[in-house]
């Protein structure tokens, strides 16, 4: 019975989770290609170089917020909390998004010198504002979209 039960709860969080995957690396790749300036990787001669790291960092994003979304449907226990609970299963997204990328700036910008950012960079306690916003931004809007998704399918099924 307990595999039936997380079966259910399993497949539609899967389903939706690849959609906010999906969504997610849209518009991470959108705010990762905006915010490049701010970053010393934009001054590289490279192209090459330059399509690398936003292609890395994109498909990063993606993985933390579709990591952010799992995360709000099993403490939920809901495949479906944007649509039942999207203020809250969204604070999870977005408190998690925003703590691993606080970590991961500080780590990679002061500890390893993975990156670094151009002097036009706001910082916040030493961590670049743009990529902490970026957790305040996209997934709200993400929601939004997954949202009225979920809102269209389910006024597709009932008209049926």
């Amino acid at each position: 019975m307990r595999n039936w039960a997380a079966s259910c709860i399993a497949r539609p969080l899967v389903r939706r989770a690849l959609l906010w995957a999906g969504l997610s690396f849209a518009l991470n790749l959108v705010w990762e290609v905006a915010q490049l300036p701010l970053y010393t990787i934009a001054r590289d001669p490279s192209v090459a170089r330059i399509a690398y790291a936003v292609l890395h960092c994109t498909v990063g994003d993606a993985i933390i917020a579709v990591s952010g979304f799992i995360l709000a449907g099993f403490v939920f226990q809901d495949a479906d909390w944007p649509s039942s609970r999207p203020w809250s299963g969204g604070a999870v997204a977005i408190l998690f998004g925003l703590a691993y990328t606080a970590y991961s700036e500080w780590y990679n910008v002061y500890e390893t010198g993975a990156w670094a950012y151009s002097e036009s960079m706001p910082l916040v306690f030493g961590i670049g504002l743009a990529p902490l916003l970026q957790w305040l931004v996209v997934p709200v809007a993400t929601l939004f979209m997954v949202r009225a998704r979920i809102d269209r399918r389910k006024k597709t099924a009932h008209a049926s």
